[in-house]
């Protein structure tokens, strides 16, 4: 398994790292402990020493499941990654209270990598409220935490102005072909390293969207390349092209997916595409775009909508479910506004929206085709 630097720190991990959100479950929804157990030690006995979790995956209980793959002999082989859910600090005690409890869940006494969880805009000010910077701070002093980071859930400038706002060590960001350009994006990674972080990447696959439904042209596309790849190894290949990526997670949900990670990690070296492979991820991007429905911009003119309608939100959810084929498995955003009235449905057509639009969407008509589709 190749290994990379992460950053200014002496610290070397696998390019592989092993993400515990999407573990193997029954038909109950629990997570299927044997199962897990056992494709998370044959990752570490093939190469991976990179374990990435948190408070809430899998409702709670994948830090426990980690902890009891890490036993017998396990746990001296790989770093630990958790995160502390900022969104559920009340008081600066909040931090240590849920540190505490995730060393009990995973049964350790130290957490090789600890991350600020999803920050955003909101999230960042509420860390900084709670004084979870200075709870960091502490804990890797005392030991209790070895390297500190945050992951990431915003547009560029709240990246760069996190980046700046601590002495962090690493981040960890969302970054695949289709999301080039996407919250800290490209420039967002450059920036980073530039800083001395490392960069762990999240979602290569884009949540499995760029391997689930793939459309029969861009199958093609792929399997009439250079060596046949499959969607998947395409779009590690593409992460794995950049220098400033220190480490991949994929979270793997059986063992055949492990396998394919390992070779194709294992492989795939920093600038090692050619001209012409990138071409085809472009081409492939290209096809992905031509599906989008709604051509809105996320300018958010349109807002605040007078029934708090959620507009530019909407328009998102329903050019992913367009671009991926994935309106069933994403209809739980979608229900997540109807719970907070923000949906398609509370519009009374008053064209407020459609007066400032500089894009000249329809809105009204739109907002309800979309409903419709969810429906």
């Amino acid at each position: 398994m190749q290994r990379r630097r992460v950053g200014k720190l002496p610290e070397e991990v696998s390019l592989l790292g092993f993400g515990c959100m999407r573990l193997p479950t029954l038909s109950t929804g629990e997570i299927d402990e044997e199962q897990a157990i056992n494709i998370i030690r044959y990752a570490v006995d093939h190469g991976v020493n990179y374990l990435d979790t948190a408070y809430g995956y899998h409702q709670g209980k994948s830090e426990a499941l980690v902890g009891k793959a890490i036993q017998n002999g396990y746990r001296e082989k790989v770093n630990i990654a958790t995160k502390l859910p900022v969104w559920l600090l009340e008081s600066s005690e909040d931090c240590a209270r849920l540190f505490n409890e995730q060393l009990d869940r995973l049964g350790v006494d130290q957490v090789d990598f600890y991350l600020l969880h999803a920050l955003n805009r909101d999230h960042w000010h509420r860390s900084k409220k709670f004084q979870a910077l200075e709870f960091l701070t502490e804990a890797k002093e005392s030991g209790r935490v070895r390297y500190v980071g945050f992951s990431f859930h915003d547009d560029l400038a709240v990246f760069k102005e996190i980046v700046n706002g601590y002495s962090w060590d690493f981040c960890q960001i969302q970054f695949n072909y289709m999301d080039e350009h996407y919250q800290a994006g490209v420039e967002g990674l450059q920036y980073a390293a530039t800083q001395g972080l490392g960069v762990i990447i999240m979602e290569p696959l884009r949540g499995g969207r760029l391997v689930r439904n793939v459309p029969e042209e861009i199958q093609n596309l792929f399997s009439n390349g250079p060596q046949g790849r499959t969607p998947a190894e395409w779009a590690l290949r593409w992460v794995a092209n950049h220098p400033e990526v220190s480490l991949i997670l994929s979270g793997m949900g059986n063992l055949a997916e492990v396998q394919e990670n390992i070779r194709v990690l294992g492989e795939a070296l920093p600038q090692s595409l050619s001209a012409d492979e990138l071409a085809i991820v472009e081409q492939a991007k290209d096809f992905y775009q031509q599906r989008v429905k709604i051509l809105c911009t996320d300018c958010k003119y349109c807002l605040p909508c007078p029934q708090n309608v959620a507009i530019p939100q909407i328009f998102s959810i329903y050019n992913n479910a367009s671009i991926y084929d994935s309106f069933r498995n994403d209809k739980w955003q979608y229900e997540a506004l109807q719970e907070k009235a923000q949906d398609g449905a509370q519009c009374v057509a008053c064209g407020q929206c459609e007066s400032v639009c500089p894009q000249n969407l329809k809105i009204i008509e739109t907002l309800e085709m979309a409903h419709r589709a969810f429906e």
